[in-house]
């Protein structure tokens, strides 16, 4: 404490040195004039004096017949001169604490956290719809209101916090656990299964309705494997009515599935030639500002780099600086080798396969090659597998000769 007192009012470092140094001192104590930090050297001594004992010396050098010489100066007294002669570092250091000053009555920066069957664009959305964005005033929030809106908004929301963190607004919240039920209408039962394709059945497990197809049986597409319709007889084994039930059942059909894919005798490729130029800008939130341009090259691709300063990262300010460098190429054609269009069209095949093991389909038989047509390469297959199918589809519940009610 202290030494920030003597660096306020500041303080010089002397030299004394003469016929009677220690006589000197001890008129500095009579007079109240304050010494520290003595260090002797020889017949020279070393301390340090504030500036208004600096100035009551005179008459004490004089009659001590010593000689007095100013080493170093210290303090704000000495700093500040210095300082103000700069000018560019003064304007900068005003500018940049007014800067910090206003962007703190702002919010730069939205974060939620907790959120998950609200997704970040629903959030957002009713941020903008309550006109709180980035760049609003903090004196124009409502933190009170905004989690009242939130809970109002949001079923799924048991908890909201809403709180300012410097320039930031941080949004907590917390969803129900527990699953919304929705209430639906039930619709009446009474569906059939039907084939999706042409093909025979291999295996067929039954948990709901009539079976119309047994393991053998060829069926075409869209025929009705199991009935929805199910028949309740009389004890003189006479029709009395049917029961409508959706037909559930667990079907493998065997059937041709066939796979196709082209591939042009000639493709393009960028090449680029080196030549690229770089343009800056400058964007703040939404709004940006770029260095004006012609259209660099007559074909060209762009990247995009961006950067965000230390201290606006701090401060949670949305100022970014970032660069477009624009990069010249020429497409270039060239012809695909018998390897490589082997290899492409391999891949599209094992991308087809590869859906079809997602799906669960059993492949027996494969039959694949690799031929032209034209000006393309042609790659065709013809795979026997083994699918689940079973398509859903209403009853016709006129079929039976009755009517339905309106």
């Amino acid at each position: 404490m202290i030494q920030l007192l003597k660096y306020i009012r500041g303080y010089l470092r002397i030299c004394v040195s003469g016929f009677s140094p220690e006589r000197f001192m001890n008129l500095c104590s009579n007079k109240g004039i304050l010494l520290s930090n003595i260090v002797k050297e020889g017949d020279v001594y070393y301390m340090d004096i504030n500036l208004k004992g600096f100035w009551a010396l005179r008459p004490i050098v004089r009659k001590t017949g010593t000689r007095v010489v100013v080493l170093e100066r210290y303090g704000l007294p000495f700093f500040l001169p210095k300082l103000l002669s700069r000018k560019v570092f003064v304007s900068g250091l005003i500018f940049a604490t007014t800067f910090w000053l206003w962007s703190s009555l702002f919010i730069w920066d939205i974060e939620c956290y907790g959120n998950y069957r609200i997704t970040e664009d629903m959030m957002e959305t009713f941020l903008h719809e309550n006109n709180i964005h980035v760049g609003i005033k903090k004196n124009e929030l409502d933190i009170e209101l905004l989690e009242k809106k939130m809970r109002r908004q949001f079923q799924e929301i048991t908890w909201a916090s809403a709180k300012l963190e410097g320039t930031k607004l941080l949004i907590h919240i917390k969803e129900n656990d527990a699953p919304i039920l929705i209430t639906q209408k039930k619709e009446e039962p009474g569906s059939n299964l039907v084939s999706e394709y042409d093909g025979t059945v291999v295996s067929i497990i039954v948990r709901s309705g009539v079976p119309k197809v047994a393991i053998g049986d060829t069926v075409e597409k869209d025929s009705v494997l199991v009935e929805g319709m199910v028949p309740v007889y009389n004890d003189d084994t006479t029709l009395r009515e049917y029961i409508y039930v959706d037909a559930d059942a667990d079907i493998i059909l065997e059937h041709i599935r066939n796979f196709s894919a082209r591939l042009p005798f000639d493709h393009v490729e960028k090449e680029y030639t080196g030549r690229e130029v770089k343009r800056y800008y400058l964007r703040f939130g939404e709004k940006e500002w770029k260095i004006p341009g012609d259209r660099p090259f007559l074909v060209y691709d762009s990247v995009i780099r961006e950067s965000r300063p230390l201290l606006f990262e701090k401060l949670s300010i949305p100022l970014y600086i970032g660069s477009y460098s624009h990069r010249e190429y020429m497409n270039v054609e060239y012809e695909y080798s018998l390897e490589e269009a082997r290899e492409q069209l391999n891949e599209k095949l094992s991308v087809f396969l590869i859906s079809l093991e997602e799906k669960g389909v059993q492949i027996i038989e494969k039959d694949v090659k690799i031929d032209t047509n034209g000006n393309s390469w042609v790659i065709s297959g013809q795979f026997v597998v083994r699918e689940a199918v079973g398509k859903s589809v209403a009853v016709d519940k006129t079929d039976n000769g009755e009517t339905e009610s309106e």
